[in-house]
């Protein structure tokens, strides 16, 4: 459930840009989603989650602003850690897991390593590779019958 968590955590971090009425909408949207989220669902907004912490992350690094990009460095490699990697059924996943889970580490060292040298590019890379993973995922949604609420188990299996 730590990726349940780090989904809420994106809520609250969205807090932190402004209390706009449209970005307020925007987290009772989220949260909605959320709660009413099949598990194939939720790994999505986790995805999605994740990208939009790599952006900010991207953004606050060409603005030089350097406590902020490490906020949302940290939120992107917390997402990829616990929920992304943490989300892997090894049994039930096999090879694929395996391969996930060693891609999810290269992009964390992508990430940490961008942060530490402000090399964009390798933000850059780590988001090309999350997206990409995203479109596989959604499509492997598409051809799933999955209610709209699931239990809140997650596997790789598909």
């Amino acid at each position: 459930m730590q990726w349940l968590k780090t989904i809420a955590a994106t809520i609250n971090l969205m807090n932190v840009y402004g209390k706009s009425a449209s970005k307020s909408y925007n987290n009772i949207s989220l949260e909605t989603s959320v709660s009413t989220a099949n598990p194939h669902q939720l790994i999505t907004l986790l995805i999605e989650a994740t990208l939009v912490a790599i952006v900010k992350a991207k953004y606050h690094m060409q603005k030089q602003e350097i406590e902020e990009k490490g906020k949302a460095i940290t939120h992107a490699v917390t997402m990829i850690d616990g929920g992304l990697r943490g989300g892997l059924d090894f049994d039930q996943g096999g090879e694929l897991a395996k391969n996930l889970d060693e891609l999810y580490l290269y992009m964390i060292k992508q990430l940490l390593t961008g942060n530490l040298q402000n090399q964009v590019e390798l933000l850059d890379e780590a988001y090309q590779l999350l997206q990409g993973i995203k479109e596989a995922w959604v499509t492997i949604g598409q051809n799933l019958d999955l209610p709209a609420e699931g239990p809140r188990s997650i596997s790789t299996a598909s």
